[in-house]
């Protein structure tokens, strides 16, 4: 992954977890990594655990943030939610999938985000 792309992920997932704690979220981990991989922020909201995937764009060209969470992303996503849970005694929580699109100007500043709660 190049410097820049990595730094953009960083900004965009910085802005994402202030937005979520100003809408209620409680971070309960960032960038939690595992034997299957890693997921951008894991919070509490309404009595769910929420597994946010953080997807940051620059331009269009390649369509919206929200977009480029395919099939497998979301198949993975699920697969690491089932670890998480499962090793922290939490298999019958309530749980759900959301998504925050990050949009960066030329200079690399937040522009916009939003929250798609439940994307998939």
């Amino acid at each position: 992954m190049s410097m820049t792309r990595r730094r953009r992920g960083q900004i965009g997932e910085a802005a994402a977890a202030a937005l979520l704690e100003g809408e209620g979220y409680r971070i309960l981990e960032r960038n939690y990594r595992c034997p299957l991989g890693e997921i951008d922020i894991i919070a509490a909201q309404d009595k769910e655990i929420v597994f946010i995937e953080v997807r940051t764009r620059s331009s269009r060209t390649f369509g919206t943030p929200q977009e480029s969470v395919d099939g497998r992303k979301r198949m993975r996503l699920r697969r690491l939610a089932a670890y998480y849970l499962g090793s922290r005694g939490l298999a019958g929580w309530s749980c759900r999938f959301d998504v925050v699109a990050v949009w960066l100007d030329r200079q690399e500043r937040v522009s916009g985000m939003e929250i798609i709660k439940g994307a998939f």
